[in-house]
């Protein structure tokens, strides 16, 4: 039996690649399925079943293409109804793998159809769980995105969730390795730990929803609190992972077409599509295609995505370098973006030499900021999350959360502004939104808050995120 974690640090989401004897199953697939496809015929493996721990708001899974490229079964948990031939299994239903079996663990409360699979040795004993989005390390997942398809409140499903963690999960062996569905950064959970890969006993000593003598309504309260809104694309990737989706083979052949700079601006007039930039902050803030929005690859590209543009059929065109146009378009898929129409052929400087005009970055490094702030100090605004804020910040400046940016373009004013993030990605992000609504009279502080601590700049005490 081997049992391997294939770890996606962007969407921060572990998919599973598990064999014995011959036979294979994957657990969560992510879009691009040949990785698992090459795995498997490497080891000679034929895969047999693609188990989905639930509807992914977060992502597109590739069950559907996995299902198509191998014949595996896709296996759901109790209670779903996907739009296309799946096995729903019952609870405690177990499916055979070689040597290994893995039985379904009905788990409702993140959905209702939400399933962990335990995973059976050759003799039988509890060897692993992977929990989906049931358990995460040191935390749970959240209750409030099925809300509406379950027609019950985020209270109800975190009570659910209380009796689903309580009745199935913590009275197996402590010795049961813990395989989640997402690690730290994702926006699933609240306060996931960095590591990967746990055991249920040590889980149980530091997750603080597995607290022993811990009340329903206790839980229910610690879990619902600081629930901050999901990301608008959630529920249109939950769709798509329910109803099906297009094939990443036809995603990846429209996407990756180069467009020559007359192409590819006739495009952008005539479709609307967001002009996307995912080159290095750098060389964005040196020349860009003018009403560009920057993105960048280097960063968390996929979440930012669907955090800013939101809606999954917007057509799309990329500035990116040659090398990297098919990891991009692949990135975009993941979130459900499969409207990509091409990518500018030759980059900026193919633009610039047809004779377009370009557009750029006034930024500044965080030592010429701290000339410039005695004078200024009530225009320095503040892109970081609400809690990075509160936690430490330049004296004066306002806070506008990048994820919320869209929601609030009034608030920056007519006067010039200084705009920082933590380390100068969001930053970037944060001007090229504003410049592509009209709004030019900012600069950029390079490096962010953390340059700008190393000089003279007043900021308030450091208050520790825990205590907020």
């Amino acid at each position: 039996m081997k049992v391997e974690q294939i770890y996606t640090g962007c969407l921060a989401h572990g998919a599973y690649y598990i064999h014995s004897n011959g036979e294979g199953a994957i657990i969560d697939p992510l879009r691009e399925v040949e990785p698992y496809i090459k795995k498997a015929e490497k080891d000679g493996v034929k895969i047999k079943y693609i188990f989905e721990t639930h509807f992914h708001a977060d992502f597109v899974s590739g069950h559907l293409t996995l299902a198509e490229k191998t014949g595996a079964k896709i296996i759901y948990g109790p209670t779903a109804v996907p739009d296309f031939d799946a096995h729903v299994a019952k609870d405690e239903e177990i499916f055979q793998l070689g040597k290994v079996k893995i039985k379904v663990l009905h788990t409702p409360g993140h959905t209702m159809e939400s399933s962990t699979f335990l995973l059976l040795d050759e003799n039988d004993s509890e060897h692993a769980i992977f929990t989906g989005d049931t358990l995460f390390l040191g935390d749970v997942g959240r209750p409030d995105l099925a809300q509406k398809a379950a027609n019950m409140t985020q209270e109800e499903l975190a009570e659910t969730l209380y009796d689903s963690l309580r009745n199935k999960i913590m009275p197996l062996p402590d010795s049961t390795i813990v395989y989640p569905g997402h690690g730290a950064g994702s926006a699933c959970g609240k306060n996931m730990m960095k590591e990967t890969v746990d055991t249920l006993g040590n889980q149980k000593k530091v997750n603080y929803a597995l607290r022993a003598d811990m009340t329903k309504a206790e839980f229910v309260e610690e879990v619902t609190d600081g629930l901050l809104p999901p990301p608008g694309y959630f529920p249109h990737n939950v769709m798509m992972n329910k109803k099906g989706y297009e094939s990443i083979d036809e995603v990846l052949s429209q996407g990756t077409k180069p467009l020559s700079p007359e192409a590819f601006e006739a495009a952008a007039n005539e479709t609307e599509a967001v002009i996307l930039d995912v080159r290095k902050n750098s060389d964005f803030i040196e020349s860009h295609v003018p009403n560009s929005i920057f993105i960048g690859l280097d960063g968390d590209f996929a979440p930012w995505v669907g955090e800013l543009i939101v809606d999954v059929k917007t057509p799309i065109l990329l500035v990116v370098p040659k090398h990297r146009v098919e990891e991009a378009v692949t990135r975009l898929s993941r979130i459900g973006f499969d409207h990509t129409l091409g990518y500018l052929e030759g980059g900026v400087e193919a633009w610039k030499n047809s004779g377009k005009e370009t557009g750029s970055l006034e930024s500044i490094s965080a030592e010429e900021f701290s000339k410039v702030y005695p004078a200024h100090k009530d225009k320095v605004f503040d892109v970081r999350k609400q809690s990075e804020y509160l936690s430490e910040h330049v004296e004066d400046a306002h806070n506008v959360p990048l994820g919320f940016i869209n929601d609030h373009l009034a608030e920056f004013n007519k006067d010039h502004m200084y705009i920082h993030c933590a380390g100068g990605y969001r930053s970037v992000i944060a001007a090229s939104i504003l410049k592509s609504r009209g709004i030019h009279n900012l600069t950029d502080v390079k490096g962010g808050f953390k340059a700008i601590k190393a000089t003279s700049v007043k900021t308030t005490d450091y208050v520790c995120p825990s205590t907020l």
